[in-house]
């Protein structure tokens, strides 16, 4: 999360959209992201010049000769604001826009229908002096940057989609530890930060995937798949992707849950935090997806997508309202009882209902399986996540008080869980119980809680303090009264 004075120069740029005419929080942080975007193209076409020089190699950048004047170092030098806002709309976005001539592309097919739409050449030369004042060097900088533009969508989208704080991602990433093989998934993406962070996650464990041409190329081409409903969060997520170094993921306008949506038994790792509620089209729902729970509740529906697309050995991490776990409808008991009769279901991390304010208060889980077909459930490790490292008000501060650490830990040391009681934090329970308490997944249904005995004086050594309490006050008042004669 960036503090001090990073977040002060960019609360600044934001209020420059704001008072000149650009208010929707999407549209700002898509006009933000285009200005981002330019300025790290150049920033990333810097560095390998410098590199290749150092080495004494040709390099062949992304900017031919006749295009130099459509870097960020160029026209941000221009001799006057009417001369860059001109160079930017009539060069450097249509530049952008053209970057990928391969019409396939996801960064092709959602940066063709974007608009520039700062109005004022005044407004964009403050815009664009406040963005190369920003210190984005550090790595984290720029995705706490994403973070905190992200965080400025104050409330949940029609469709009941709201973004997933970063951490929590990069729990959820580190708890499935994505390998070179993976085929992964986000079917509603939002701005790819799953995705995003799963690049990252391999990057730093397995670089060495970067030395093998097969690898290399499933990387950059067919291990990373998105899916929306939303096409500026469909732009954000494929610039997202490009500036992170993923040349050509698929990432396509797509309702999951539609008889559109034919995916099968295609991916190894799903990561999502679906939409819980908004609109439906019932009637347009996929109807395999329906055998498996009849319902109109997307968080169900999603979970039933999940087992459809996996293929078998393939691992499901998932947020899902508190709702999922223990409600009583025949659609939620049936899709618990698909997903622990018929798979292997393996973790159920309980989450405190602040880790999504300040725009949604929900209580959630995340919901850890892996798809058989065979069953294989024997045991379900629950885990009470009580703080994840920010307070859980509406201000979200950061604390010391955080629970991640522990839950990364114990789930890749599953082995040692065993010998854990109910009162613990974090414990096994046998599937035969889970089956014996109606599917019942609720950490509350298995959780010892063990209470401190407090004793209280009786009520009359009460009363006695209460009359004590009283003829005090009276003194007090009658003292107050003669001063007030006097």
């Amino acid at each position: 999360m960036i503090t001090g004075e990073l977040r002060s120069k960019v609360d600044r740029i934001w209020e420059t959209f704001w008072t000149g005419g650009i208010s929707n929080p999407l549209e700002v942080i898509e006009q933000f992201t285009y200005l981002l975007f330019i300025k790290q193209l150049d920033d990333v076409e810097t560095r390998k010049e410098e590199e290749a020089n150092f080495l004494k190699l040709d390099y062949v950048g992304m900017f031919p000769e006749n295009c130099q004047q459509f870097r960020w170092s160029k026209f941000k030098n221009l001799g006057s604001s009417e001369e860059m806002y001109t160079t930017i709309i009539n060069g450097v976005f249509p530049f952008i826009k053209n970057l990928h001539t391969d019409g396939d592309s996801a960064y092709a097919k959602y940066m063709g229908d974007a608009i520039f739409k700062i109005p004022t050449p005044a407004m964009l030369s403050k815009i664009v002096d406040g963005i190369d004042s920003l210190d984005l060097s550090d790595a984290d900088a720029k995705g706490d940057l994403y973070e905190y533009l992200l965080s400025k969508i104050a409330t949940a989208g029609t469709n009941g989609q709201f973004r997933t704080p970063r951490h929590i991602i990069q729990m959820m990433v580190n708890l499935m530890k994505p390998t070179p093989s993976d085929f992964i998934i986000d079917p509603a993406m939002g701005s790819a930060g799953f995705l995003v962070e799963s690049q990252t996650y391999l990057r730093q464990n397995h670089a060495d995937l970067f030395l093998n041409a097969g690898l290399r190329e499933h990387f950059n081409n067919t291990m990373f798949t998105g899916f929306d409903m939303d096409r500026t969060m469909l732009r954000i997520g494929a610039m997202n992707l490009l500036l992170h170094g993923v040349d050509n993921p698929t990432i396509e306008y797509r309702d999951s849950l539609s008889e559109v949506n034919k995916d099968k038994e295609k991916y190894t790792l799903v990561l999502a935090n679906p939409p819980f509620k908004g609109s439906l089209d019932f009637e347009a729902v996929s109807a395999d997806l329906l055998k498996v729970t009849k319902t109109k509740k997307t968080e169900l529906l999603f979970l039933a997508l999940n087992l459809r697309i996996l293929k078998n050995g393939g691992r499901s991490a998932t947020i899902v309202p508190d709702g999922v776990l223990f409600g009583g409808s025949n659609a939620h008991k049936e899709i618990r009882k698909e997903i622990i009769d018929n798979n292997k279901l393996e973790a159920i991390i309980s989450m405190p209902s602040g880790v999504f304010k300040p725009y949604a208060g929900v209580s959630t889980a995340i919901l850890i399986f892996t798809k058989t077909g065979l069953g294989g459930t024997d045991k379900v490790w629950f885990y009470d996540m009580k703080a994840d490292g920010y307070s859980l008000d509406d201000k979200r501060q950061p604390i010391d008080a955080n629970n991640i650490p522990d839950i990364i830990e114990r789930y890749n040391n599953l082995e040692n869980e065993n010998d854990r009681t109910r009162k613990d934090q974090s414990f096994f329970v046998p599937v035969e119980e889970i089956i014996a308490n109606d599917y019942d997944l609720s950490i509350n249904k298995y959780k010892e809680i063990e209470y401190e005995e407090v004793k209280y004086d009786s009520p009359r050594v009460i009363l006695g303090r209460i009359n004590s309490l009283e003829a005090d006050i009276q003194v007090g008042l009658q003292e107050l009264g003669k001063m007030l004669e006097d």
